[in-house]
């Protein structure tokens, strides 16, 4: 928060984030102003140090308003994904103990089942801009509390949960940062060296901001280094490529299903923008397709930095564009002192070349919030961490990943990677996407199926697929049947959601 009252103070009008979709934007001053008004209002509330409120919102400049207040009033903040059901919305109020929850109106059918179900208890709930029926005018909150800045307090920060893209949502809560080490570096502070973020950054986020990834890249790693960031409504290939032009980005981050998308824009179109200030485009969160990335490379240059971690924050891989030229496929090796290991079952290391878990040592411990064994689960007896993946390292210890656990087929005896299947399956020029799960068989106990996006105007791939696999795949990793529809699964990070195609494949009715 101190850093945003720096840049307040030295470039008060310099715009800290557009939203060119729906044409708003704020600068440093006003946002260091809402902040500060929002967080003396939120102290009015009763809220103390370490209480804790939630956001249901669409991207819009409140967002940041309030993620910057809470900071600065020492309070955890819950952005919560538009994508979840009032069920789980109770859930997670719960869990985090919040005290408000703040929503928007691009939400409002969310927001209103909310309360029709109770999802919200007796939590005060607010409506920002126009406001919702049901919720309490925020702006007409505000208009009573003063604009002086507040006391010496700890440092607010996020209280996020995982993507439970394996059950539900898992709450990682961090301590709070004292008042007199709010200006310290984070313990990762690899990102300013190896990307180059600073007061020049124009950063382009084309997701949605409660997302852990989007979330961290904006407010701490742009805002709070003086720059830009123009924030997307929503992704639209063609509307992001302009946007890189208008405003000259510098900096962006991408899922693999945007290059997807954006691979797919006849050429045309993709080569009638000017992206020569475009220097920087991180990607992570779901396994990148060789050919894909490759592709990206060849149309944007060597640009693409690659990384792989987790919310819980127990390791970091990178691996700069060039790198990756060298070792395609690879998420790079750790970085930030962390070492990184490939376990067997029995927690011993593997050699280079065998698939295990990926594990990582030297990291700060982390707890997920009410779930002291899942944390267990988490580490091992020598404190190594995981995330559940699997993955192997070549001789000079780069990071190739497998699969999660928890997606491993099972088929006669044999450990079959969905990862592997799918790199060869999109092969194939006429397939978009493809995704791999188990289904139950009579006497192997899984086989393996396929679930085909095909490209527009493609038809009657399957006989093409299979051979594809032959010539490619060993027996038992070959596709015993293969559908073919309009999309997959995804959480709003690009994550695969095999849980949910099973649901829809497996269990129809």
């Amino acid at each position: 928060m101190a850093l945003l009252a720096r840049w307040a103070q030295a470039t008060p009008d310099k715009i800290a984030a557009q939203f060119p979709d729906i044409g708003r934007s704020i600068t440093f001053g006003d946002l260091d102003a809402r902040a500060t008004r929002i967080a003396q209002w939120l102290v009015s509330l009763g809220l103390q140090p370490g209480d804790g409120i939630a956001m249901l919102m669409d991207n819009r400049p409140e967002f940041f308003e309030i993620a910057f207040a809470c900071r600065r009033a020492g309070l955890y903040y819950t952005p919560l994904s538009v994508h979840l059901r009032p069920n789980e919305v109770a859930y997670m109020l719960g869990d985090a103990g919040a005290k408000v929850v703040i929503v928007s109106p691009g939400v409002a059918d969310l927001a209103s089942a909310m309360l029709h179900e109770g999802a919200t208890g007796a939590v005060p709930c607010f409506a920002v801009g126009e406001g919702l029926p049901g919720y309490q005018r925020f702006e007409a909150a505000l208009a009573a509390a003063p604009d002086a800045p507040l006391g010496p307090r700890p440092v607010g920060r996020e209280f996020l949960y995982s993507s439970g893209t394996t059950g539900l949502p898992k709450g990682i809560k961090r301590p709070l940062v004292p008042f007199d080490s709010r200006l310290a570096p984070d313990w990762d502070m690899t990102w300013k060296a190896l990307y180059g973020f600073g007061e020049g950054t124009v950063y382009l986020s084309p997701a949605p901001l409660y997302h852990a990834a989007p979330h961290g890249f904006t407010i701490r790693r742009t805002i709070a280094e003086g720059g830009t960031v123009v924030v997307m409504n929503k992704f639209d290939p063609l509307r992001a490529l302009a946007l890189i032009e208008q405003y000259r980005v510098t900096h962006s981050q991408w899922v693999p299903t945007m290059f997807v998308r954006l691979l797919a824009l006849p050429e045309a179109e993709r080569n009638r923008f000017d992206l020569s200030s475009h220097r920087v485009a991180i990607h992570a969160a779901a396994p990148c397709p060789v050919g894909v990335k490759q592709r990206m490379m060849d149309w944007w240059g060597p640009i693409l930095w690659e990384y792989y971690a987790g919310s819980e924050s127990v390791g970091t891989t990178v691996v700069s564009p060039q790198e990756w030229l060298a070792r395609p496929g690879t998420v790079g090796r750790p970085v930030n002192g962390v070492t990184l290991h490939i376990l067997d079952d029995d927690g011993r290391d593997l050699p280079p070349g065998e698939v295990g878990r990926i594990c990582f040592a030297g990291a700060p411990r982390f707890a997920y919030h009410n779930a002291p064994e899942k944390t267990a689960a988490a580490y091992d007896a020598q404190g190594r961490a995981t995330l559940g993946d699997l993955g192997r390292v070549d001789e000079d210890g780069w990071l190739f990943l497998s699969d999660r656990r928890a997606d491993l087929i099972l088929s006669g005896g044999v450990n079959i990677y969905p990862a592997e299947i799918e790199a060869v399956l999109v092969r194939h020029p006429d397939v978009a996407e493809a995704a791999v799960v188990g289904i139950p068989h009579a006497e192997f106990g899984e086989q393996v199926h396929a679930v085909i996006v095909p490209r527009a105007g493609a038809h009657a791939l399957q006989p093409a697929l299979e051979e594809l696999c032959r010539e490619h795949l060993a027996g038992p990793k070959r596709p015993r049947s293969y559908e073919f529809g309009d999309d997959l699964p995804r959480s709003e990070a690009g994550k695969l959601l095999r849980r949910i195609l099973k649901e829809r494949y497996l269990n129809p009715s």
